[in-house]
């Protein structure tokens, strides 16, 4: 893959006209910011159930495009290309999740004539079944945990294996994500049910039962790559992500640089990278994500072919606009920033706040907000997807928000996030800025010393104990704002609200970028 070119030398093509994104909450209103920013008129598609959403407030248009559940609204292809037609728009950008992966959509888009932003079909196809993408990164000299990987193994296949390898061993669906079907197995005893729980899992989450083992490594390190290539196949890595906080295989904290990747190794990350998109024809943006074992060695795990949550550490240390540069090479430009010479400056940190119940094993908490108040000041970002008033509905992902610190090295970053998190207020749904607390005062996690079982490990250890004395004036203040009637719902009826007090909440809300300051 060629790694240089004369940038000077391609001329810019016009941008789209406009942009539907297919997708909701944060990311589609993160999208639309950087859509605003480069004068491209955007259109937003929600559900029944997300008509008076953040997304959909933002956007110059809203397009309905049917019930509730996923699968009838955000996941269904036809509805999501009608739209495109009706509002007459020039490309899709699908976010994360839902269609962002989807081949046949991908391909779908083509014959549409609308352009899609992102990979190719035929690129996702490599790399979505994940016995195919190691078949291919071990052709292209990139190193994989050693595993078992075939379409029809047995049972005893698996035994067999696991005893020459030795337990832990790690099943994995084949065209898996985001955790599902994968099962940690550590005796010959607890083969048979984990199997067969992955494969169940698997069938009913990507109707393909297909499950391939690896090696499982203790104590091990999430370690990513952010890459972006051309349509001309000029390639950049811009840096690792750290993403070793993670609970049940969904990250919870993100930073970069990670604490264990100096220059040298750096690049030679970014090499591999890049000759892992080179392997499967890649094009856009994407992450190459690869795992850390104890003893410092690097694997490759998979290629995410979209634009990861956590991308905004990146684009805070480098000073890149992501979703900028997926719309560029969409649209046929060359790639935008230079291949060589990229540093990251400083330490950014991401924690996502999101309305779950840590205290009660991180269930999601659907529900009213009745009071939202994110941090501001210098080096923090809030990254968000709902506003004070709005629901949280029990249909969808529970992350509400994304906070996004700089500092100049990462002590300094952390006592930011500290600050931030502390500022932040959220009341009406349980959320996870307790448990982000809680990490960026550990020890451990200051340290650095993180591997993917920090979560369980920080959570088998007791909380540090109240002080009595705080914990008495906290009550005290609660029973005082309650009196005030500060927990009172808001009213079913706006128009019983104030006239100056639902001007001064749009003012506010305008102020942080929370309502299109074009749609009143």
């Amino acid at each position: 893959m060629p790694t240089t070119r004369r940038r000077s030398a391609a001329p810019r093509r016009a941008l789209f006209g406009k942009i539907l994104i297919a997708n909701r909450g944060e990311i589609a209103a993160r999208v639309i910011r950087t859509c605003r920013r480069l004068g491209i008129k955007t259109a937003a598609v929600c559900s029944e159930a997300d008509r008076g959403a953040l997304h959909a407030r933002m956007a110059d248009e809203v397009l309905e495009i049917g019930p509730a559940p996923s699968a009838q609204s955000y996941l269904d292809q036809e509805a999501i290309l009608r739209a495109a037609r009706r509002c007459g728009a020039d490309a899709i950008h699908p976010g994360y999740g839902f269609l962002s992966e989807n081949p046949e959509f991908a391909e779908a888009c083509g014959r549409a004539g609308v352009v899609f932003i992102g990979p190719s079909g035929g690129s996702m196809r490599k790399l979505g079944n994940k016995i195919e993408a190691r078949r291919r990164m071990i052709a292209a000299g990139v190193p994989v945990v050693p595993g078992l990987q075939g379409k029809k193994l047995s049972e005893e296949d698996f035994r067999r294996w696991a005893k020459k390898s030795g337990y832990p061993i790690l099943l994995k669906a084949a065209a898996g994500g985001g955790g599902r079907g994968m099962r940690v197995v550590r005796s010959p005893e607890a083969l048979p049910a984990a199997l067969s729980a992955a494969r169940g899992e698997a069938r009913g989450a990507f109707g393909d039962d297909t499950v391939f083992a690896e090696r499982y490594l203790e104590r091990s390190r999430h370690i990513e790559l952010q890459v972006l290539v051309d349509e001309r196949g000029s390639g950049v890595s811009l840096g690792e992500r750290e993403c070793s906080i993670q609970r049940r295989h969904q990250k919870l904290v993100e930073e970069t640089p990670s604490p264990v990747v100096d220059e040298t190794l750096r690049r030679k990350l970014g090499r591999w990278a890049l000759t892992a998109c080179k392997a499967s024809g890649y094009t856009n943006a994407g992450t190459v994500e690869f795992i850390r074992d104890s003893e410092g060695r690097f694997y490759f795990l998979e290629i995410n072919a979209r634009l990861q949550v956590e991308h905004p550490v990146t684009e805070m240390v480098l000073g890149l606009d992501l979703v900028e540069a997926q719309i560029r090479i969409a649209s046929g430009e060359p790639l935008p920033v230079p291949t060589k010479g990229l540093r990251p400056r400083g330490w950014a940190l991401e924690c996502r706040i999101q309305a779950e119940d840590p205290e009660n094993g991180f269930i999601p908490s659907p529900g009213p907000i009745r009071y939202y108040r994110p941090p501001e000041g210098p080096r923090v970002r809030v990254d968000a997807g709902v506003a004070e008033g709005d629901e949280v509905s029990r249909h969808y992902d529970s992350l509400l928000a994304k906070l996004i610190v700089w500092g100049k090295d990462r002590l300094s970053a952390i006592r930011t996030m500290e600050v931030a998190l502390a500022e932040f207020r959220i009341a009406g749904v349980p959320t996870t800025i307790p448990f982000h607390r809680r990490v960026m005062a550990d020890s451990e996690f200051r340290s650095g010393e993180i591997d993917t079982g920090y979560v369980e490990r920080l959570l088998s250890r007791q909380p540090p104990a109240l002080d009595e004395e705080l914990e008495a004036a906290a009550l005290v203040a609660a029973a005082v704002l309650h009196r005030r009637g500060a927990s009172r719902p808001l009213p079913a009826n706006p128009s019983a609200t104030n006239a100056w007090t639902l001007a001064g909440r749009q003012a506010m809300q305008g102020r942080w970028g929370l309502t299109n300051p074009w749609r009143g």
